[in-house]
Formats: structure tokens, sequence, C-alpha cells
């Protein structure tokens, strides 16, 4: 199952991914075999390139369980997800956003359409549930200067190709959310 959460800045987006990523683990208990609930995996993507932004890393910090496994990859998601490409898995990538700007940003321009198609591929082939959550930025103005309206091009592009291979994709406003897309298998 994949799992694609967008959002504006602060619209509850990470809150909605983290609360769904325990439900989809809880759900995975079976009593009858005694089964244990899904291990977890938070990629986060942030990096901390000045005093704010390390304070929003500190906050999503001190809101996870000390369980979830963490794992701090701005570049390189697909090698994570083929490293743990289990079926008993559940990835939670946070921030795709972040991910695009590490790689826009990147001193290496052709960087960014390696990773992506790499991306692309592993989750194509995901056994793991994975929940990505992402800005949804082309609902504004056309932003000033040539990185931003790239930023704003890729992210969309980016989002509708996710969309197509996603079982579940949802918008969050106001903390709210609504499902754009959901398939049978489901698990809400």
């Amino acid at each position: 199952m994949i799992e694609l959460i967008l959002g504006g800045a602060r619209s509850g987006k990470s809150k909605l991914a983290e609360s769904r990523l325990v439900s989809i683990a809880s759900a995975d208990f079976s009593v009858q075999n005694k089964s244990p609930q899904k291990k977890i995996i938070y990629v986060a993507t942030a990096t901390a390139y000045d005093h704010e932004m390390a304070e929003r890393i500190k906050h999503h910090q001190q809101r996870r369980p000390v369980e979830w496994q963490l794992i701090e990859e701005p570049i390189h998601l697909a090698e994570v997800l083929n490293e743990h490409n289990q079926c008993h898995t559940i990835v939670l990538i946070e921030c795709l956003t972040l991910w695009l700007t590490n790689l826009l940003c990147h001193t290496d321009t052709e960087l960014f359409e390696l990773e992506k198609e790499k991306f692309i591929k592993q989750l194509k082939k995901a056994q793991a549930d994975i929940i990505i959550v992402s800005n949804e930025t082309g609902m504004g103005v056309v932003p000033m200067g040539e990185l931003s309206r790239r930023y704003v091009d890729e992210a969309g592009f980016l989002h509708q190709e996710l969309a197509q291979i996603s079982d579940r994709v949802s918008l969050v406003i106001a903390g709210l959310e609504q499902v754009l897309k959901k398939t049978v298998n489901d698990h809400d």
C-alpha cells in the first residue's frame, strides 16, 4: 500500500500521516497468530540549514515515539526503500518536498532526475507499506524566480506521478482530510 498525503504548511498532514502509520501498524496485529506489529521506519529528509529549520526538526522529533526507527536521508530515498522493502514494514517519508529541494539545490544538476527515477522504480516494487508526506505548492501565486518556479513545477509533476501509483491520496486542509483517491484494499 502506498499513500500520498498532501497539504500546505501547518495543515496537519504530518499529524495525519503519523496517525495513519499507527493505525496501519495496529491493524496488522493478529491475536490468533500473535504476530508482531509492523516495523516502523521514519525517513526524515530535512536538513537543519538554519536555526528555524532546526526548531522544526526538533518539534517533529519530540512528537515521535522512540521505538520508531529514524533514518535521516536527504537525497537517496530509493536506497532506503530498497533496504527496508519487507512486507511487515511501514515506511513514512517526511517530507517529499524537502527531498525535492535538496535535489534541486544540489551541485549535481542531473541528480534530481536520476534519484526521482530510482525512487519511482522502488515504489512500484514496494512490499512495505509506504506513507509519503508532501507539501502541495501549486495552489497559490506563481512564484518569482527560476528556481522557485522549477520547484513548484517539479513538485506538481512528481505529485501527479505518485498519485497514479498510490493506493490512497489525501489532501489535508486545516487538519481535515479530504480523500482524493482510495482503493478497495485501503486500510481505512
